[in-house]
C-alpha cells in the first residue's frame, strides 16, 4: 500500500466540525496535514505531527478543502444555445422550450462525439476543483438515446440520473399520456439498469413539464424499480415541487426558486431526509429572483449548491463561481457558501465518503491559490481552484 502525505496547508477546511450553525462545521485546521493512503484520508493533524508516508506534497501554505461535489449537472448533450441565452438577456423568458433543440443535436450526435464532449466538461470541472459530479439524461427522450446518455455517463461517475422526464419532446406533443407510459415503462425498464436516481422535471408553469400527478407517476414508477429519488421544482413559479419531494422522501429537490412559507416548512420538517438544492447559476442565466439561501437555514432546511451545467440555463461548470453567487446574492457567508458545496451536495447524494475530510473518507482533495476559503467568493471570477491529482509526480492538477 502507498501513502503520501499533503502537508504545508495554511488552512484546512475539513467540514467535519460540530453539529451547530452551518458556519461552525467548517471543522477548521491550521498548518495542518492530511495522510492518504490508497485513495482514502488515513489522517488528519498538524503539519508537525505527521507521520511518515511514501511520498510528500507540500502545497505551501495554501488552503485545502474537500473537492466540491456537483450534485445537479446535465453533461450529455451537444449542440449550443447561446443565442436562446442572448434573447433571455434581451427580455425573453425561459419556458423549457428549448431543451427540444438540445434533444434535437444530441439525437444526432455520435457516441464518440458525445463522450468526447463529456470528458471535456468533467475535465473542465475537476480543473476548477470538482472532484464528483452526479449527471442526469434527458437530452435524449427515446428509450435508445435515453440509455446511451445514461451509459455514457456511467463511464465518468457513479452518480447516474434517469432524467426521461425532462420535457414531453415534439413527437409526442399531441399524446402525453403515450409519453408518460413510455417513460414509466419501456423506457425505465432499460434505464435503471444504467441509473442510480430518477428525476422529474415538474413545472406546471411549462407546457413542455410534467404537471404533479404526473410527476408522482414518474418517481413512484422510478421508485419501485429500485432508483433513488430527486425532483426539479418550483423553478418558474410556485408549485407543487417540494411537496411532491418531501411527501416522497426524495434525496433532493432542486432549484426551490419560488418557495412559500409551507414549502419551507415541509424542508425543515424533511431535514435528514430532502435536502433543498440551490442553482444559483440558473438565476444568474435566466434573470431570475434568487432564492434566501440564508432564510432557508434559519428555518432548518438542508441546503446543497451545485450548478445545474446544461446548456440552456447555465452553460457554467463552475462551483467557485456558484459558491460566489450564493454569498453575493443568496445571504450566504463564505463558510456557509463552502459547506454547501461541498457536505451539503454530499447529502444530497445521500453520501458520507465525500464533501468531508476526515479518516476514512474518499481523498478528494481541492487546493486554493489562496490561503483561505473566502478568497473563493473574495476573488470571483478568478481560477484559483483546482483538484489536487496525487498520482501526479507534484501532485498537481490532472
Amino acid at each position: 500500500m502507498s501513502s503520501t502525505v499533503v502537508t504545508g496547508i495554511g488552512e484546512l477546511v475539513t467540514c467535519d466540525g460540530n453539529d451547530g450553525p452551518v458556519g461552525d462545521r467548517l471543522g477548521l485546521r491550521h498548518d495542518a496535514a492530511v495522510v492518504v493512503q490508497d485513495g482514502l484520508v488515513a489522517w488528519v493533524g498538524p503539519s508537525a505531527d505527521a507521520p511518515a508516508a511514501d511520498r510528500r506534497v507540500d502545497v505551501g501554505g495554501r488552503a485545502v478543502l474537500p473537492g466540491f461535489v456537483d450534485s445537479h449537472a446535465h453533461l450529455v448533450f451537444a449542440g449550443d444555445r447561446g443565442d436562446e441565452f442572448a434573447a433571455r438577456m434581451a427580455g425573453t423568458p425561459y419556458d423549457g422550450g428549448g431543451i427540444g433543440v438540445s434533444v434535437a443535436a444530441t439525437r444526432a450526435a455520435s457516441d464518440d462525439e458525445l463522450r468526447s464532449l463529456v470528458a471535456a466538461r468533467f475535465a473542465e470541472m475537476r480543473a476548477q476543483g470538482t472532484t464528483t459530479v452526479e449527471v442526469k439524461s434527458g437530452y435524449g427522450l427515446t428509450v435508445e438515446d435515453e440509455v446511451r446518455s445514461l451509459r455514457i455517463a456511467a463511464e465518468f461517475t457513479t452518480e447516474t440520473t434517469f432524467l426521461g422526464a425532462h420535457v414531453v419532446p415534439a413527437e409526442h406533443a399531441a399524446d402525453r399520456a403515450a409519453y408518460l407510459d413510455l417513460v414509466t415503462g419501456r423506457m425505465l425498464a432499460a434505464a435503471a439498469p444504467h441509473a442510480r436516481w430518477v428525476d422529474v422535471f415538474c413545472e406546471p408553469h411549462s407546457a413542455h413539464a410534467f404537471t404533479a400527478d404526473e410527476a408522482r407517476a414518474v418517481l413512484v414508477a422510478g421508485r419501485d424499480a429500485g432508483l433513488g429519488l430527486r425532483v426539479h421544482g418550483n423553478q418558474l413559479g410556485h408549485g407543487p415541487g417540494v411537496q411532491l419531494a418531501v411527501e416522497l422522501g426524495a434525496a433532493s429537490v432542486d432549484h426551490c426558486t419560488y418557495l412559500s412559507d409551507d414549502d419551507v416548512t415541509a424542508l425543515a420538517d424533511a431535514a435528514g431526509t430532502t435536502v433543498a438544492t440551490l442553482l444559483p447559476g440558473v438565476e444568474f442565466s435566466t434573470r431570475s429572483p434568487y432564492p434566501d439561501a440564508a432564510g432557508l437555514l434559519r428555518a432548518g432546511v438542508d441546503i446543497a449548491l451545485a450548478t445545474d451545467c446544461n446548456p440552456g440555463t447555465c452553460y457554467s461548470s463552475s462551483m467557485p463561481f456558484v459558491v460566489a453567487l450564493a454569498v453575493r446574492e443568496m445571504g450566504l457567508t463564505p463558510g456557509e457558501a463552502v459547506y454547501a458545496a461541498t457536505a451539503g451536495s454530499a447529502k444530497s447524494l445521500r453520501r458520507s465518503d465525500i464533501g468531508q475530510i476526515r479518516v476514512g473518507s474518499r481523498a478528494d482533495l481541492t487546493v486554493l491559490d489562496a490561503p483561505s476559503h473566502v478568497h473563493l467568493s473574495y476573488r470571483a471570477g478568478v481560477p484559483i481552484a483546482r483538484a489536487l491529482d496525487l498520482a501526479a509526480p507534484s501532485g498537481g492538477p490532472s
